[in-house]
C-alpha cells in the first residue's frame, strides 16, 4: 500500500542525511538501508513495519545508481553475484513473511540484536580482512560446488535480513565475498549488485502487506541518489590502507550505539 504523509519541518534535513547515506553506502558495498530504519523509527517515530518497506524503497535508487557506477569501473564479478542473488531471492520472501508475523517491539529488538552482533563481527574480522585487502589482480576462479554452496548460504542470510528489517544485509554478503578471496573493490561493487536484487525482491514481497510512505522516500532519495553517484568515483581515488580499518572500528561503535537504542527505545 502507498500513502503520502504530511511534510514536517524535520523532513527538509532528510536530503542531507540521504546524501551522506548514499555516499557511504556505495563506498562500503551496501545500500545504506541500515541507517534508514533507525532514522525512521527512532527520530521520526514511523511505525516499524512502515519503516521497513519505506527504507527498502528509499534504498533502491542508491543500489541502482551505485551498481551502475561500479559496473563502469569494472568492480563487479557477475558470476559470483549470481550465486549470492539466487539465495538472496529466497531469503527476501522469507524475511517479508517474518516481518508480517512479529510485533513492532519484536522487530525493533531483533534489529538491535542483529546490529550488535554484526558490530562485534566487524571488530573481530577487521584484522583478518587486512590480509585479504592485500590480494590484487583479476579474479580467475570458477564457481566450484563449495563456492556455490557458500555463496547461496550467505546470500540467503542477507536476503532474509533485507526482507525482515528493510536493511541492505550487507554484512553477510561482505563476509561471504571476503571468504572467496576477491579483491576489495570487486567485493564492494559485487556486494552492491547483490543488495540491489535482494532489495527489489524484498520490496515486491512487502508491497501487499506493508505501507510505503512516499513523502519520506522523496526527501531521502533526493540526496541519496547524488551520494550514490559520487561514491564509486571517490572509491577509485582511495588507496585501501589502515585508515579504512580505523573507519570500520568507528562504524562498529556507531552500530552498537544504534543497536542499544533500538533495544532500549521500546515504549
Amino acid at each position: 500500500m502507498i500513502f503520502h504523509s504530511l511534510v514536517e519541518p524535520m523532513y527538509f534535513i532528510l536530503p542531507i542525511v540521504g546524501l551522506v547515506i548514499g555516499l557511504f553506502g556505495t563506498m562500503v558495498g551496501g545500500g545504506g538501508g541500515f541507517f534508514f530504519l533507525p532514522l525512521l523509527t527512532l527520530v521520526l517515530n514511523v511505525p516499524a513495519q512502515t519503516a521497513v518497506i519505506t527504507s527498502l524503497v528509499a534504498t533502491l535508487p542508491i543500489c541502482i545508481v551505485g551498481s551502475q557506477g561500479h559496473y563502469r569501473k569494472s568492480n563487479i564479478n557477475f558470476r559470483v553475484a549470481l550465486i549470492f542473488i539466487t539465495g538472496g531471492i529466497i531469503g527476501a520472501f522469507v524475511g517479508a513473511g517474518i516481518t508480517s508475523w512479529i510485533s513492532e517491539a519484536q522487530l525493533k529488538t531483533g534489529f538491535g540484536i542483529y546490529t550488535i552482533v554484526i558490530a562485534v563481527h566487524i571488530i573481530l574480522s577487521t584484522r583478518k580482512n587486512q590480509q585479504t585487502e592485500t590480494v590484487n589482480g583479476k579474479q580467475k576462479s570458477r564457481p566450484t560446488l563449495s563456492k556455490i554452496a557458500k555463496g547461496s548460504f550467505f546470500g540467503m542470510v542477507a536476503g532474509t535480513i533485507t526482507g525482515t528489517f528493510g536493511t541492505s544485509g550487507t554484512a553477510p554478503i561482505l563476509a561471504g565475498l571476503f571468504s572467496l578471496k576477491i579483491p576489495v573493490k570487486m567485493v564492494i561493487g559485487t556486494s552492491l549488485l547483490v543488495v540491489l536484487f535482494n532489495t527489489v525482491f524484498a520490496v515486491g514481497a512487502h508491497f501487499l502487506i506493508s505501507k510505503i510512505d512516499l513523502t519520506l522516500v522523496y526527501f531521502l532519495t533526493a540526496g541519496s541518489a547524488i551520494g550514490a553517484v559520487a561514491g564509486p568515483r571517490l572509491l577509485t581515488k582511495i588507496h585501501i590502507d589502515k585508515a579504512e580499518n580505523k573507519a570500520r572500528y568507528w562504524y562498529a561503535v556507531v552500530m552498537v550505539i544504534i543497536g542499544v537504542l533500538m533495544i532500549t527505545g521500546q515504549k
